[in-house]
């Protein structure tokens, strides 16, 4: 294994920059869709009952398509999901950060927790995070790299064992997320093409996620244990600094306690907010209830006045020049991250405009549908068909949009409930995503890697994700068969 991720990093760090990348891979994909409509390849989707539609493949070399990409190439960047909660999210926490808050608070934290926790500790509350959406992508992994290096441990690892359990464990948790109403939806649907008045109900893969977000976190304590921590502690990092981080002054002391009175009021105005009738955060918003859809904007002011609190205690922050130019310098940082996010988002545009990531998602699915195995082989068969498109196509709704339609129908008349097809999809669509150069957040995880590594790649950081990805689909596997063979329900209603 250690040979074999040796020779992966090699050849991943000879790859170009990731924008060469998104470049090569629109040019493909351009070239791609013209075979397609040369050759009039194409895909059917499902509508309902005997219902169907073809897909074919678009051009966009041509007129329409060449002025599709020019009138839209603004949009594309501007509305790429990633950036915005970056940029935001970033404000908030880059003050805290440069203030002294974050510094103060993980050597804190430091001192309280011992060190043969942080690696169960870090995968749990990066598996937990996706109750706040992709938040947890954007304030885990620098946390994480702190904090790991305060304890004397290699900042690298806190930043890829953070990056394992947001994002490979996305799909589990102990409650119910935004996942489980979107899914269901989906779900629910696709299931009433075979019986008109299916139900599936929010909480159908409650039990089984929560049973899983168990499992991941101990799964993934081996997995960097035996197969991680070695490789990242061959990379030196500077002790005496993390001695340093370890003292506390008592400015500090106060300061941190000012920060967590703010943060305390900040937290219970937010609930409030939620839980009064008349609160702005109160009820649904477009697709998610309003307080899920703020997870952002409310990210940023649950470190942004804690950090102007603390830093006006200790004096960082004496005017508010200085709280502005602590959050300008945090944009400076984000330049290169600003550019990867262009051409990403460019390539991403293109990708759907074509029609070639449903064309692909909806030939797969028939020819899976085709073949005739057993429910565990065809189960098994299927994850590995999402985790093959989730190397493509990065988001869960999307794919999940395409897929559904198929699967479900198909593995009801084999036996299988929609809610046990909904609860595969979620284990293909999460190993997956750490190992992925198309996750518009491996880019900022790049970055924070190569602060610490300059020598750093894309080879670097799939050497150090690569055993979560296949450790956390064996244990998940494993999971679900223990779960059929037992008879269990995957949550109340299913």
């Amino acid at each position: 294994m250690s040979s074999l991720l040796d020779k992966l990093e090699r050849v991943g760090n000879r790859l170009p920059d990731p924008s060469v990348l998104f470049i090569i891979g629109a040019l493909f994909i351009a070239l791609l869709a013209e075979l397609a409509v040369g050759l009039q390849w194409q895909a059917v989707r499902w509508l309902g009952p005997e219902q169907s539609e073809a897909v074919f493949a678009r051009s966009v070399l041509e007129g329409e398509g060449i002025w599709w990409w020019l009138s839209t190439m603004v949009q594309n960047f501007i509305q790429f999901p990633p950036l915005g909660i970056v940029l935001v999210g970033m404000l908030g926490i880059g003050l805290a950060e440069r203030c002294g808050l974050l510094p103060a608070l993980i050597c804190a934290a430091g001192n309280a927790v011992q060190d043969k926790y942080l690696i169960p500790a870090t995968l749990f509350i990066g598996v937990m995070s996706s109750l706040a959406m992709d938040a947890g992508y954007v304030v885990l992994p620098p946390l994480a790299a702190t904090l790991f290096m305060a304890a004397g441990r290699s900042p690298i690892l806190g930043i890829v064992t953070s990056f394992a359990g947001v994002s490979a464990g996305f799909g589990a948790n102990l409650l119910i997320t935004s996942i489980d109403p979107l899914l269901a939806g989906f779900t629910q649907s696709a299931a009433q093409i075979i019986t008109p008045d299916y139900q599936v109900a929010v909480t159908s893969n409650w039990w089984f996620m929560a049973a899983s977000t168990i499992i991941l976190t101990f799964s993934g304590w081996a997995i960097t244990q035996y197969w991680v921590a070695p490789r990242t502690d061959r990379l030196s990092f500077d002790a005496q600094a993390a001695a340093i981080l370890l003292q506390l002054s008592i400015e500090q002391r106060s300061g941190l306690r000012w920060a967590a009175v703010a943060f305390v009021a900040v937290l219970l105005s937010a609930v409030m907010a939620a839980v009064w009738p008349a609160g702005p955060l109160h009820g649904m918003g477009k697709h998610f209830p309003r307080w899920v859809e703020a997870t952002v904007p409310l990210l940023f002011l649950l470190f942004l006045i804690p950090g102007v609190v603390y830093g006006l205690r200790v004096g960082s922050i004496r005017s508010s020049k200085d709280a502005a130019g602590f959050m300008g310098a945090t944009l400076a940082e984000l330049g290169p991250y600003i550019v990867l996010a262009f051409f990403a988002a460019q390539f991403i545009a293109i990708f759907k405009y074509t029609h070639l990531g449903e064309m692909l998602a909806l030939s797969g699915g028939a020819w899976l549908a085709g073949m005739e195995l057993n429910v565990f082989v065809l189960l098994s068969a299927f994850v590995l068909l999402v985790c093959l498109g989730n190397l493509l196509i990065g988001s869960m709704s999307a794919k999940y949009a395409f897929y559904a339609p198929v699967f479900v129908p198909m593995l009801m008349q084999a036996g299988v409930s929609p809610e046990l097809t909904q609860v595969v999809y979620r284990i293909g669509d999460s190993v997956t995503n750490v190992i992925t150069p198309f996750n518009p957040y491996m880019i900022i995880i790049l970055a924070l890697l190569q602060k610490y590594h300059r020598q750093a790649g894309v080879g670097t950081l799939i050497s150090l994700t690569l055993p979560y990805s296949v450790g956390f689909l064996l244990a998940w596997m494993l999971l679900l068969l223990f779960w059929l063979l037992l008879a269990l329900p995957l949550g109340p209603s299913a």
